[in-house]
Order: C-alpha cells, then sequence, then structure tokens
C-alpha cells in the first residue's frame, strides 16, 4: 500500500501530472525534436538553390520594374534565355498568352553602386533607393530576369555560346539546346533594366529608402 508521501504531486511513482515547470520542459524539447526535420528540409533547400540544383521558380506579377545603378561588379557570371510565367487569367496577360521572353543574368557575387528600383503602379511609382553612401548593395547568388538591359559592360574570360545546361561560373543551369555565355568578372557601368523577377540568397540594402514618387528611376 503506497504512503501519502508516494501520492503527493508531482512524484512519478504516483500516476499523477507532473508539475507545471516539468510539463513546460517536456513541451519545449518536444517542439525541438519536431521543428529539427523541418529546419534541415529547410537548409537543404537552400543549399541545392544556391547550387543551381533547383530553380527558383514563382509565378511573375507580369508588372515590369526598373533597376538602375551607378555601376554593378560581379564575380561569377551567367547568361541566358528563359520563360517567365503568369498566373492563369492574371490581368497583366495581354496578348502575351501569360508568358514572357527574358534574358537571365546570374552572378555568384554583385555588389552595386547607388540602387534604385521602381514600378509604375498607374500614377505613381514606389520607389526603392539603397546603398549611395560609403557601404554599397551586397548581394549573393542574385538573378534577375529582364527584357531590357543596357550599360557599358566588360568581362573577363568571357564564353560565349555555351549551351546553358552545362554553365558553371554562378551555379545555376540553364535549359538544354539554349544560347548562353558566361564569364569570371563582369563591371558594368550606368546599368538600367526592365525586369520581371529577381532572385536572391543575400540581400544587403545599406541606407534602404522606400517611398512614392511621381516619377521611377
Amino acid at each position: 500500500m503506497a504512503s501519502s508521501a508516494d501520492l503527493t504531486p508531482g512524484n512519478p511513482e504516483s500516476g499523477s501530472s507532473p508539475d507545471p515547470a516539468r510539463r513546460g520542459r517536456v513541451r519545449l524539447r518536444r517542439a525541438a525534436v519536431m521543428a529539427v526535420p523541418a529546419v534541415g528540409a529547410l537548409a537543404g533547400l537552400a543549399i541545392l538553390t544556391a547550387q543551381g540544383a533547383l530553380g527558383v521558380s514563382f509565378s511573375i506579377s507580369g508588372m515590369p520594374f526598373t533597376v538602375t545603378a551607378k555601376s554593378l561588379d560581379g564575380t561569377g557570371f551567367e547568361q541566358f534565355g528563359a520563360l517567365d510565367s503568369m498566373i492563369d487569367n492574371s490581368p497583366n496577360a495581354g496578348d502575351t498568352g501569360g508568358q514572357v521572353l527574358v534574358v537571365t543574368s546570374a552572378i555568384k557575387s554583385a555588389t552595386l553602386d547607388s540602387l534604385c528600383q521602381s514600378v509604375d503602379l498607374g500614377g505613381t511609382n514606389l520607389l526603392i533607393k539603397a546603398g549611395s553612401g560609403s557601404s554599397k548593395v551586397q548581394a549573393t547568388n542574385l538573378t534577375t530576369d529582364s527584357t531590357q538591359l543596357t550599360g557599358d559592360a566588360s568581362f573577363n574570360n568571357i564564353e560565349i555560346g555555351n549551351d546553358a545546361s552545362t554553365l558553371s561560373k554562378a551555379g545555376v543551369k540553364g535549359p538544354a539546346g539554349v544560347f548562353s555565355q558566361q564569364s569570371d568578372t563582369v563591371h558594368i557601368d550606368n546599368l538600367r533594366q526592365t525586369n520581371y523577377a529577381t532572385t536572391a540568397g543575400v540581400f544587403k540594402l545599406p541606407g534602404l529608402k522606400l517611398s512614392f514618387s511621381d516619377s521611377g528611376c
């Protein structure tokens, strides 16, 4: 027969629930264990994306935006043709069938001086500026899908005419049979792009300023 001491709350042999503090510790341990597979899966996805094993794919809005910079310096550069797609029955599809032919530029590591990005919302522009001071915009695993790109460019060790599926400089693979080019480095002065999509593994925007403006970049 159990003594009264054996039946006190918190005694493991009494059959009663443990004290609240202990229950909290157990729940935290269980939550931590359950979180490990999810964190591991996300980390694996990030690694695969950075290596180009998985493409970063999403439905574009169909609204182009302008990006400018005084200069861009990049290490590990690739460029190839691709198709971006909008959602079904997108109001921005027009007569395109919901697809836009773009040039994808991929840069392993990029530095941009005085970045400006603007999108016309119909009568007003959403304007983003960064990196105009001593600290510049920094990006890794940067890709841009553009319909227009202008500037004064120079490349080191450029290769022109590669099959896009064999690219190796930025860790991104394009479609098989598609014309492409790549180089060890790229420098562009007076950069101006019309883009439909941008992705980056890391995007650092010192001095970020977001505002509305009558004019874009």
